[in-house]
């Protein structure tokens, strides 16, 4: 079987705010940050799965703080837990300053489903190695957040 490590599938992206992003507010519209993060979660578990995925689910989106015109916004992805065909991602997006200092102004868990890369063949996830004690207590802690998952899917929620 196949085993990859979690820092062979982290992803960094980073955007300039520009008008264009701006809602009425002169803040970066959520919708334009969350298609950001969609992306950076489904190439962290692209690179992991090595095929296509969709998104399946967004937990826990925290707007903790705005970015502005000009500013640098950078999305920091990476495998947290995988199921038997999900991978769950936490996506950290910081405003990056001149000086290199990072400020944290959102936060996500976003579950990609792997599609089967030919027609009719299962869908094989690699193991996941996990490393330090931040990767296992993730590892943990979406388990837990799987299992929410399926309770609030049970109620239809």
């Amino acid at each position: 079987m196949i085993q990859k490590k979690i820092s062979d599938t982290r992803v960094e992206t980073i955007h300039l705010v520009r008008p264009g992003h701006l809602n009425d507010a002169g803040r970066l519209f959520g919708g334009i940050l969350m298609q950001w993060m969609d992306e950076a979660a489904a190439l962290a578990a692209m690179q992991f799965y090595e095929g296509n995925v969709v998104t399946g689910t967004v937990d826990s989106l925290i707007f903790i703080k705005g970015a502005s015109k000009g500013d640098m916004v950078l999305l920091e992805a990476q495998i947290t837990y995988t199921g038997s065909k999900s991978i769950e991602i936490r996506v950290n997006v910081h405003v990056r300053h001149l000086n290199g200092e990072k400020e944290l102004i959102n936060q996500a868990y976003f579950v990609m489903v792997a599609l089967p890369k030919e027609a009719g063949c299962p869908v094989v996830l690699p193991s996941l190695i996990l490393q330090t004690e931040e990767e296992k207590n993730e590892w943990e802690n979406g388990s837990l957040r799987a299992l929410l998952r399926k309770e609030r899917r049970a109620d239809n929620f």
